[in-house]
């Protein structure tokens, strides 16, 4: 039986579907409604930030999905061995569990009742965008899930059956009795380089942008949109439009000392304020001119940092994608007139995401790293170190000269 989605979007929660309760009485799972109205209380504490929302939502529905169906047993007789077992599972899904492309798990039938999308499945494998380039065709049998996505996995499934226990409907959390979590997570003795765009790449696409702003004057918003990335390092997140939040003008503000800061709401709904550089002064004064604005915006100014050209609201996280993959897709073409193959190959790679690793790396040369931190918004310390090349280069270094029989 292939598996039927369990949650709705956050605006449709409320919603009682008749589909997801026929479905939960075919599994034969005594216990499978009370889990269910729990997990979505679970869901429900995460309502403020959608992003957790989501990806909690994806791991509860395939936690529960394997527990009825695979493991034939409630969420409240998982053992420890069963959570390995489940941790072999995910790396290795059914490919009927498999879709090769993200949709809706829910769509509005003719006559205006939301339904199970047929073409929804737990698990969606991805092609990179240069082996979209290259023509190559997305299968399910090619599905694989990183490491970072098992640790993401490893920490929803804890919280969640921390959740059961403090509901009382554990008595043990079955991940925390999991020993040796590094024999199912493969480590790095140090992280990986964090992907970034070099020297040249960056500057062709600063060079694209103000280009295409000079040849086409509504390309002020995709210009603008390269520069807000990268001098202030933030996430697609937190410039784009959702219905709980919106960027908007008034989020640049002075203090009391003049100084300029952008407020935005981070990772777990968190609030905080950016250092504006001089830069992103004078570019914001351009682009609000385009716009027909004065030079600075107003406290509290309603505007939408980024209007959509037809429309109220501010643009979409797919939206900002797509004007700074026109960017790229341009400055790819210019690498490659160029003769700079390999340049041009590696930022067909490239994601938006790239821009802010860009700024990192590039800043942890000449500001203190917690002054960085707090601007990009990283809680833990530690993390400012993968964006530093310096040891694992020196380290290199002295072994470059090793020999097989010393002087």
């Amino acid at each position: 039986m292939l598996p039927h989605p369990l949650f709705d979007t956050l605006e449709n929660l409320h919603e009682s579907l008749p589909g997801i309760l026929n479905y939960i009485k075919t599994t034969n799972i005594a216990q499978a409604d009370k889990e269910h109205q729990l997990c979505l209380e679970f869901l429900k504490s995460y309502g403020r930030s959608r992003d957790t929302f989501n990806a909690y939502r994806r791991e509860v529905e395939r936690i529960l999905h394997w527990s009825w169906q695979i493991c034939k047993k409630p969420l409240k007789d998982i053992s420890r061995n069963d959570i390995r077992d489940y941790f072999t599972f995910v790396l290795n899904p059914p490919k009927q569990w498999i879709a090769t492309k993200t949709v809706a798990r829910f769509m509005v039938n003719d006559v205006g009742l939301r339904v199970a999308n047929p073409a929804w499945r737990p698990f969606v494998t991805r092609l990179s965008k240069a082996a979209i380039r290259l023509g190559k065709k997305v299968d399910a049998s090619i599905y694989q899930l990183s490491n970072k996505s098992l640790e993401a996995v490893f920490a929803s499934l804890s919280s969640l059956f921390t959740f059961l226990q403090q509901e009382h409907y554990l008595d043990v959390n079955p991940v925390s009795l999991v020993r040796q979590k590094r024999g199912l997570i493969q480590r790095h003795q140090t992280r990986r380089i964090t992907r970034k765009l070099s020297r040249l790449q960056w500057s062709t696409v600063v060079q694209t942008a103000e280009q295409m702003a000079t040849d086409d004057p509504q390309h002020e918003r995709t210009l603008f949109l390269i520069a807000i990335f990268y001098l202030l390092g933030v996430r697609i997140s937190e410039l784009s439009f959702s219905p709980e939040r919106e960027a908007t003008m008034g989020h640049f503000a002075p203090d009391k000392s003049d100084l300029w800061w952008f407020t935005t709401v981070g990772k777990g709904n968190k609030i905080r304020d950016i250092a504006v550089p001089d830069a992103l002064l004078l570019a914001l004064k351009r682009y609000r001119l385009y716009l027909d604005l004065p030079p600075l915006p107003k406290r509290d100014e309603m505007t939408p940092l980024f209007p959509k050209l037809k429309g109220k609201n501010g643009l979409g996280a797919r939206q900002i994608r797509n004007l700074v993959q026109q960017v790229f897709d341009r400055a790819i073409k210019t690498l490659q007139m160029q003769g700079k193959i390999d340049e041009a190959d590696d930022l067909a790679t490239a994601t938006v995401h790239w821009i802010r690793h860009t700024m990192i790396s590039r800043e942890v040369e000449f500001r203190p790293r917690e002054h960085i931190r707090d601007d990009v918004g990283h809680e833990n310390p530690a993390t400012m170190d993968k964006y530093i090349d310096t040891d694992r280069t020196e380290r290199h270094l002295s072994a470059k000269h090793k020999t097989l029989i010393g002087e």
